[in-house]
């Protein structure tokens, strides 16, 4: 049995940790089922975001008559569409691995990896151990109990972001990230989109005000069945048949392609992660400490199979701790989440930080809250963004940003400048007494602050 001083689960934001112990000297073992880099080169936020790019594009150019400008698209080059992001990113996925394959003090396991004991992994039936294990291994698709799924070739945001055919018509189970930014995508590039969700409203982890016109968007531009479940699917020939309940009634239709965003599901149960004694919450989530260390002394854990935050910017946060932590056992850190932004790219864009205003509600906390329309802005107005505007949530005693939420042109990027103010624990003044450009968009973000009550 090949022995290691630190064994790394997982060629995402682990490779810093393992890079990192290499460099000190340190045996490494890194195991990795796939390409390396992770989730999110491979099958999730780099080639999703290439794609959707291209929706952007389609969507300016459709919109150009608002502008006064005559355009149309003569046609769509699907092939070269997805050709252009799998290359890509298959050749940063190899670049990665072949740089680990040449590290000094790194060995590379390709292959699924379980436990079989106590910091023991069976790797293609080669057994390897190290003293500290590092687990990051991520999430995969969860796949919900439909009636008939089992026959019917169903796809998941894996497989979406390299279909080698463009599908005519595309139903969407879900209405969290994945299915807005697929929508967007597809819809754009001329899909018809059927999008099927529980829920009365999409994104139901944002600020209730813009889950609410996010939805009022998308139920223009898509075919919604809300408050409804997938009761049974079949496949016709190339066909795929939906039998869809919704308030009450019986909807059937027909789909060339039947995507599944219905959420993420840790890998702790391939990983086997009981045998070496590690515990996971109800869901599943390997549970740690403050400082990523589980309840198992040398087994440690990050990213998307800790729950925390499902962000490839939180992965990379906990690494850079998990690093200090396992390599200066003497001088560990606490992990600060404080101020994590997020972003979804769908169309349009939403972004936030800190609270929502349903869970300062639930907390019983006292806020003070303002709203301002993009479209009130020269540059929001010159743009014609008739959806878009900032909310802010404000402490009306100290002025302290609660949180803050943005859909619209943007929104990712408009974002950014209130989660460094509150990472940094400055107040609203922070942003009402700064300098903004004008006529610029951000202006949007300092108007909605100026707006507080405080």
């Amino acid at each position: 049995m090949d022995k290691f001083d630190l064994m790394v689960i997982g060629s995402g934001s682990g490779l810093e940790v393992s890079a990192d112990a290499a460099e000190r000297g340190l045996s490494v073992a890194v195991v990795e089922e796939g390409p390396f880099g992770g989730t999110c080169l491979n099958r999730g936020c780099i080639p999703s975001k290439m794609l959707i790019h291209c929706a952007d594009v389609m969507e300016t150019i459709q919109g150009a008559h608002r502008f006064g400008i005559t355009a149309k698209v003569e046609s769509v080059d699907w092939q070269s569409i997805i050709r252009r992001v799998s290359e890509e990113v298959d050749g940063d996925a190899r670049a990665v691995e072949e740089g680990n394959r040449q590290s000094t003090n790194i060995t590379v396991f390709k292959g699924t990896g379980r436990f079989v004991g106590e910091k023991t992994l069976e790797v293609n039936g080669e057994k390897i151990q190290a003293e500290t294990v590092l687990i990051a291994a991520g999430t995969r698709p969860s796949i919900p109990e439909i009636a008939g799924l089992e026959d019917v070739p169903y796809i998941t945001s894996d497989e979406a972001l390299r279909l080698p055919q463009q599908p005519g018509r595309l139903a969407i189970v879900g209405g969290g990230y994945i299915a807005g930014e697929m929508a967007h995508f597809f819809g754009a590039m001329g899909t018809q989109v059927t999008i099927i969700h529980r829920r009365l409203l999409m994104l139901r982890e944002e600020d209730e005000d813009v889950a609410r016109r996010f939805t009022e968007v998308y139920q223009r531009k898509f075919n919604m069945l809300l408050n409804a479940e997938v009761a049974q699917v079949s496949r016709n020939g190339d066909e795929i048949r939906l039998v869809v309940a919704s308030d009450g009634r019986r909807v059937e239709l027909a789909a060339d392609a039947l995507l599944l965003a219905t959420g993420r599901i840790p890998n702790t149960d391939t990983l086997q992660v009981g045998e070496t004694g590690v515990e996971v919450d109800q869901r599943g989530y390997i549970q740690t400490d403050q400082f990523l260390e589980t309840n198992v002394p040398g087994i440690w854990a990050l990213g998307d199979i800790v729950g925390k935050y499902l962000l490839k910017h939180s992965a990379n946060l906990e690494a850079a701790y998990a690093a200090n932590n396992i390599l200066n056992p003497d001088d560990k850190v606490a992990v600060d989440y404080s101020a994590m932004p997020h972003a979804i790219f769908a169309s349009p864009q939403v972004a936030s930080v800190g609270l929502t205003e349903q869970e300062l509600r639930a907390m019983g906390r006292e806020y003070v809250v303002a709203s301002y329309n993009y479209a009130d802005t020269a540059y929001g107005s010159s743009i014609e963004d008739r959806d878009g505007f900032v909310k802010v949530l404000a402490d009306p005693e100290t002025g302290g940003i609660l949180g803050t939420h943005i859909i619209g042109t943007d929104a990712s990027i408009l974002i950014q400048e209130v989660a460094n103010a509150m990472r940094m624990g400055l107040t609203t003044d922070a942003i009402t007494r700064s300098i903004y450009v004008h006529p610029a968009l951000p202006e949007v973000v300092q108007r909605a602050f100026g707006a507080l009550p405080v």
